[in-house]
């Protein structure tokens, strides 16, 4: 097969997806329009959303570390703030030897790619050392270390030492404009900046997807389930839970760069822990448990927060709204704004069992996996999806218990306390209780 007649064949596949109901393709298609609609806006909500985007990859970046291996962090604002920092000193120190090397015109363009890149590279050598000693601790104590680092952080900043970071003031960013081919731009233009954000945060989520949806996620899944089960079928947690504290400071690393971009200055409370609290805070209102939940926490807290800023005297006690809306989350929307949403969408409209009903991004509320290909979905106790091959059959409904050719073996019943050990059904397939 010819590589345009491949090509036609997956753009035929995509739209067959986006016309057969909501799908992902759907809600993909529908974003990409609104997102070039919103770009002619008014300039403020421009602006606006695109802080949401860079809160969303902070967010999302931050999950990939809380969401799929459990470990709650409160110093990934460091994180944050190392991206910004690592932009600002190369727009602030090599922009005169850039112009000279490839000349005034690209001279602003060119330092900006490197300044992300420092900032990127800066938060990965720094989080191997401190991801190498926090993930030695759990729950509460891995909590408190990195809080610990991130005010290190703080202070290291504010400290300016040999006046690299000018201490509170921060470092102002400008990012010039770059002429080329008779054409010019300013990198900093309200609606290119946009633009440059929205491709940028697309890419982060589309890595993140990958990630989580990967081999090394499907670890990652299992070790926040049980991190002594995974230890038992010979998982490296340790190794594990290293490399994915590295690939989430990356990520936030990334989101560090574009909000010191957009807010044209490298503030050093980037790091302070009241940042890092941000990406806890939307993480928790979108659902830590799917994909999508920190986006749409991010969402809710920014334009939350924003409205509430219209009205002077709401603004003055804007913490105790907050505190409200966590604790009506917390108390009647477990899994978060999207499993409150799912919810509702299942209670008005059905569970018609389409892709977007489960948490991890993975389109189900228990998916068992044989090499990467879906065999068999328990939902509330019913087998809905045939035959499990060679599959475990999670959610609450069948624990421990592993369906191969047809035979349960050593399944627990715990919705009805009736526990069934070596049934075999007629027609090899595997029944959760």
């Amino acid at each position: 097969m010819s590589a345009d007649t491949e090509s036609a064949g997956r753009v035929r596949e995509f739209g067959t997806a986006v016309a057969d109901g909501w799908t992902r393709e759907r809600f993909g298609v529908l974003a990409a329009v609104g997102a070039i609609l919103l770009s002619f806006g008014p300039s403020f909500q421009v602006f606006l959303f695109t802080e949401f985007l860079i809160i969303a990859l902070f967010a999302l970046g931050f999950n990939l570390l809380y969401g799929y291996t459990g470990l709650l962090s409160f110093g990934h604002g460091m994180f944050y703030a190392g991206g910004a920092y690592g932009l600002a000193i190369v727009l602030r120190d090599l922009t005169p030897f850039v112009a000279d090397v490839v000349g005034a015109g690209l001279a602003p363009l060119v330092t900006f790619g490197l300044g992300a890149f420092a900032g990127v590279a800066l938060v990965v050598v720094v989080a191997i050392p401190v991801g190498w000693l926090s993930v030695r601790l759990e729950e509460i104590y891995f909590a408190l270390i990195t809080l610990a680092f991130g005010m290190l952080a703080f202070s290291f900043i504010i400290q300016n030492p040999g006046g690299l970071t000018n201490g509170t003031d921060g470092i102002i960013i400008l990012l010039g404009t770059v002429e080329v081919a008779g054409m010019e731009f300013r990198i900093g233009d309200r609606r290119l900046y946009y633009f440059l954000t929205v491709g940028v945060v697309a890419a982060g989520i589309y890595a993140v997807w990958r990630i989580v949806n990967s081999p090394f996620g499907t670890v990652c899944k299992a070790i926040r389930e049980s991190p002594d089960r995974a230890a038992a079928l010979g998982i490296d947690v340790t190794h594990h839970r290293w490399m994915t504290f590295i690939l989430s400071a990356a990520v936030v690393a990334v989101a560090g760069v574009l909000r010191a971009g957009l807010a044209s200055v490298a503030s050093p409370y980037l790091s302070h822990w009241s940042t890092s609290a941000i990406a806890v805070v939307a993480t928790v209102i979108g659902g830590a448990t799917y994909f999508a939940g920190p986006i749409v926490g991010a969402f809710v807290y920014l334009y939350v927060r924003w409205g509430i800023s219209r009205f002077p005297a709401l603004e003055a006690h804007w913490e105790l709204f907050f505190g409200a809306l966590l604790i009506g989350i917390v108390l009647y929307f477990k899994a978060g704004a999207v499993g409150g949403l799912l919810l509702l969408r299942d209670r008005f409209f059905g569970d018609d069992g389409d892709e977007g009903s489960g948490g991890d991004g993975d389109g189900g509320d228990a998916v068992a996996t044989d090499g990467g290909e879906t065999v068999a979905t328990a939902t509330d106790g019913t087998a809905t999806d045939g035959t499990a091959t060679g599959a475990t059959a999670t959610d609450g409904t069948a624990t421990d218990g592993t369906a191969t050719d047809g035979t349960a073996t050593g399944a627990t019943a715990t919705d009805a306390g009736v526990a069934d050990t070596d049934r075999t059904t007629d027609d090899h397939r595997g029944e959760g209780s």
